[in-house]
C-alpha cells in the first residue's frame, strides 16, 4: 500500500500574533505543550498516516527540537521558504524520493482538527480528485465599498469556510505546484487553489467549526481555554487465563518461552487484553468480549494487538489523547523483569503513545490462590485519557 505522508507547514512568523519570549505563535504553549506539538501529535497519532513531516523556519530548528515530541512516525524537518505556497512546495519536493501516494498538506497552528476529518480527507481522495475539509459559512455576508460603506449582501448559499488538512494525490500536487511556481502574477492562498487553476476537480468533505486557525492573541486565548477546560478520564482493566500444557506464553505482545501456554480462544495475552478493557473503559464502550465474542470463530487464535488497535481507534475516534498506560502482570513465572523494556516497546508500537508514557510491572501472588500454584496469569491495567472540552458529548 502507498504511503500517506502529513506534511505540517510551520514556517511563518505569525506577525499578526505579535512579538513573544515564546517564539512564533506555533511554538506558544497550548497547556503544557506547544501548539506546532499538539498540531503535530493529531496526525502521528492517526492510524491511517505513516508519516509527518514538519515544514518550519530556518531559524526555528532549536525551538522546534525544544517543543515537538520525538516519535517513529516524525521526519526530520525541512527548511521553509518566504510563502505559505513557497513552504508547501518545500516539503513536497523533499518528498520525491518517498513519493508516497497520497499527501495532507495542514497548517501547523491548526491543532483541533478531528480524527474524522483526517479520515475523511484520505478516503475521499483519488486521482483527479483532491480534497478539502469545510465547514458551512454561518454568519451574513457583507460586501463592502472603498469608503467602508455595506453596498450589498452577499448570499452564504453554497459557501464554505475553507480548512486543512487538505488531501492530494501527491505526484498531482507536486506537478501542480511547480506550475504555480512558474505563475509570479498570481497569489495562492492554499493548495486547493492551486490544484484548481491546474484542471483538478476539489471535493469537500464537512468538518466541524473546531478545526479552527490560530492566527491572533485573540484565538490562542480562546484556545487555551479549552485545554484547561480538558475532561480527563482512566480506566482500568483486568484479564486472567489459566496456564496449560504448553512451551510459550505471550504477554504484552512478546511471546516468551515457558513450561507452559496461556488458554484462550485468542493468544489469551492478559497483558494486552486488559489494557484494551481500560482503554474501553475511558469512552464506556463496554468490554473486550462485547467487540470481540469469544463465540464468534473470526478471533480464534487472533492476536491480541488487532483489540488493542480497535480501542485506540475507538478512543481516538472520540477526540481521546492519550497521555499514560499502566499495566501490571500477574504472576509466580516467567520473570517479566528481563522482558519489561521489549513489552513497553511492543505497546507503545501498537498504540502510537511514546514509551515515556508506557508502564509495565509485574509481582507474584506470593505462593497464594491459583496463580501462587501456577494455574493461571493475571493483569490489571489503567489508561488515562484526555478530551477536549470542545469535543465533549452533550
Amino acid at each position: 500500500m502507498q504511503k500517506c505522508v502529513a506534511i505540517i507547514v510551520a514556517a511563518g512568523r505569525g506577525h499578526r500574533m505579535g512579538s513573544s519570549d515564546e517564539g512564533p505563535k506555533q511554538y506558544r504553549k497550548l497547556g503544557s505543550q506547544a501548539v506546532l506539538n499538539r498540531t503535530i501529535s493529531q496526525f502521528i497519532n492517526h492510524k491511517d498516516v505513516d508519516l509527518v513531516l514538519p515544514v518550519i523556519h530556518a531559524d526555528d530548528l532549536e525551538l522546534f527540537n525544544s517543543s515537538v515530541l520525538p516519535h517513529k512516525k516524525l521526519m526530520d524537518p525541512v527548511i521553509g521558504a518566504a510563502t505559505r505556497q513557497a513552504s508547501g512546495f518545500c516539503g513536497l519536493k523533499a518528498l520525491e524520493k518517498l513519493a508516497p501516494g497520497i499527501v495532507l498538506i495542514h497548517d501547523g497552528v491548526r491543532p483541533f482538527v478531528a480524527a474524522e476529518t483526517i479520515s475523511d480527507v484520505i478516503n475521499s481522495t483519488e486521482p483527479g480528485i483532491c480534497t478539502l475539509p469545510a465547514h458551512p459559512v454561518s454568519d451574513t455576508l457583507k460586501h463592502v465599498d472603498e469608503q467602508g460603506f455595506i453596498d450589498g449582501t452577499v448570499s452564504r448559499d453554497s459557501l464554505f469556510s475553507a480548512q486543512t488538512p487538505q488531501g492530494f494525490v501527491y505526484e498531482e500536487i507536486l506537478a501542480a505546484h511547480r506550475q504555480a511556481d512558474g505563475d509570479e502574477d498570481t497569489e495562492y492562498t492554499d493548495d486547493a487553489q492551486i490544484a484548481e487553476a491546474v484542471g483538478l476537480k476539489v471535493r469537500i468533505v464537512p468538518s466541524p467549526a473546531t478545526n479552527t486557525k490560530i492566527t491572533t492573541q485573540e484565538d490562542l486565548e480562546a484556545a487555551s481555554l479549552r485545554y484547561q477546560a480538558a475532561d480527563t478520564r482512566t480506566g482500568i482493566g483486568y484479564d486472567v487465563h489459566r496456564l496449560v500444557n504448553g512451551n510459550s506464553v505471550t504477554l504484552c505482545g512478546v511471546e516468551i518461552p515457558h513450561t507452559h501456554s496461556l488458554d484462550g480462544h485468542s493468544d489469551a495475552d492478559v497483558g494486552l487484553h486488559s489494557l484494551t478493557d481500560a482503554l474501553l473503559g475511558t469512552i464506556a464502550d463496554g468490554d473486550i468480549g462485547s467487540h470481540f465474542p469469544p463465540s464468534d470463530d473470526v478471533w480464534k487464535d487472533a492476536s491480541s494487538d488487532r483489540f488493542l488497535e480497535h480501542a485506540i481507534s475507538l478512543v481516538r475516534g472520540r477526540g481521546g489523547t492519550i497521555t499514560h498506560l499502566d499495566v501490571t502482570l500477574i504472576c509466580e513465572a516467567p520473570k517479566i523483569g528481563p522482558h519489561r523494556d521489549e513489552m513497553r516497546k511492543t505497546i507503545s508500537e501498537i498504540t502510537g503513545v511514546n514509551v515515556s508514557r508506557v508502564s509495565v510491572k509485574a509481582t507474584t501472588n506470593e505462593r497464594i490462590g491459583f496463580i501462587g500454584r501456577q494455574e493461571g496469569i493475571a493483569a490489571m491495567a489503567t489508561a488515562t485519557v484526555s478530551f477536549g472540552a470542545m469535543e465533549l458529548e452533550e
